[in-house]
């Protein structure tokens, strides 16, 4: 590739080297202009070990400021064994649920003096380990893993790590949301609309939740006298283009279901795309509940009665653990909630 530049490049490129020059400021600096010590600068800036009187405190602020002096953050934290920051790694941000996830941890972090570092697994096992081994060597002081599987084990190095999700393996600590109630919780739904034919759309298995979400979807149907048909179900990744392939398979077979609880909002936003294109009504035809509780259920088209996640509560209660606060309890389940909109045929309002 040729690159051409004017002289007005030549003059804007030199201008820019000569910016590139010019030294950043040190702690010397700092210390110079504000007339204390370097040590007292590290004091300021690192929050300790000793005091630092307020007004001596003041001046090495304002000479920061002046300075445009930014400490080097990577060889604090290596200096103090800690980074003021958190990681957390998802299977698949792009998942609605593991954004807004991720989101309201940030907030919440930030909130508490702590940034957020974020590790996408991108559903490969072997990423999700390659993830982990980062964010931990960057001395982070938590960390939040959604796993991929319940009987991996990572090398945390003694970081405080919590799981999101179910466990295998002795000694993790986990934060369950309550996923089989859920499910209950929907197919008692659909049932009390009179459907009997109620699928399910789960995620695959050993996926955060699906597990539980099918064995409620089972259970549930057997306390209402309703039987669990091999036909009444399909698996798939938690996507949008996942769940519009399974649900176009779901829904070409004989007899058709007349309900379908699905295990995500994402894979709910692809059935009611594969639904329109099968000329297939939802809720006329079609009753729909999802799991999750995202924005995607709120903004879909009909909006999706879908059993919600606590984003806030399950954010606050990891962040809790991770920085020692609080230890989740260790047969409690995170309750969810069931909130009622269109695609399950309710009238508006119920």
């Amino acid at each position: 590739m040729v690159l051409l530049y004017s002289s007005h490049d030549e003059r804007r490129r030199g201008s820019m080297n000569d910016t590139q020059r010019r030294r950043a400021p040190t702690r010397t600096d700092v210390a110079r202009l504000a007339g204390v010590s370097t040590a007292v600068v590290s004091y300021v800036t690192n929050d300790g070990p000793r005091p630092v009187a307020a007004a001596t405190r003041e001046k090495v602020l304002a000479a920061m400021r002046e300075l445009d002096y930014r400490p080097n953050a990577v060889a604090r934290a290596l200096r103090l064994q800690r980074a003021q920051a958190v990681g957390l790694v998802v299977p698949d941000v792009s998942n609605t649920y593991f954004g807004a996830l991720a989101r309201e941890l940030s907030n919440q972090a930030f909130t508490a003096g702590y940034a957020l570092l974020l590790g996408d697994s991108d559903d490969d096992p072997d990423r999700e380990q390659a993830q982990i081994e980062s964010l931990v060597s960057h001395q982070i002081d938590g960390l939040i893993i959604v796993s991929l599987a319940p009987d991996s084990v990572a090398e945390v190095n003694g970081t405080p790590t919590v799981y999101l999700n179910q466990r295998s393996q002795p000694g993790q600590l986990s934060l369950i949301v309550d996923n089989e109630g859920g499910a209950r919780l929907a197919v008692a739904h659909l049932a009390g609309h009179g459907l009997r034919r109620i699928a399910h759309l789960g995620g695959r298995e050993g996926a955060p939740g699906a597990d539980e979400r099918r064995a409620g979807w089972a259970a549930e149907l057997a306390a209402t006298g309703l039987e669990a048909e091999p036909a009444l179900i399909v698996q798939a990744e938690y996507s949008r283009i996942a769940g519009h392939e399974a649900a176009v398979e779901l829904l070409t077979r004989t007899p058709r279901p007349d309900a379908v609880f699905v295990a995500s909002d994402v894979q709910a936003l692809g059935l009611l795309a594969a639904a329109r294109e099968l000329g297939i009504s939802v809720p006329h035809d079609l009753a729909v509940v999802s799991f999750d509780g995202t924005d995607d259920a709120v903004f879909s088209d009909p909006p999706l009665t879908a059993v919600e996640q606590p984003i806030p509560a399950i954010a606050e209660a990891a962040l809790q653990a991770v920085l020692g606060q609080a230890t989740p309890a260790a047969a409690g389940l995170v309750p969810v909630r069931l909130v009622v909109r269109a695609s399950c045929g309710c009238p508006p309002g119920h």
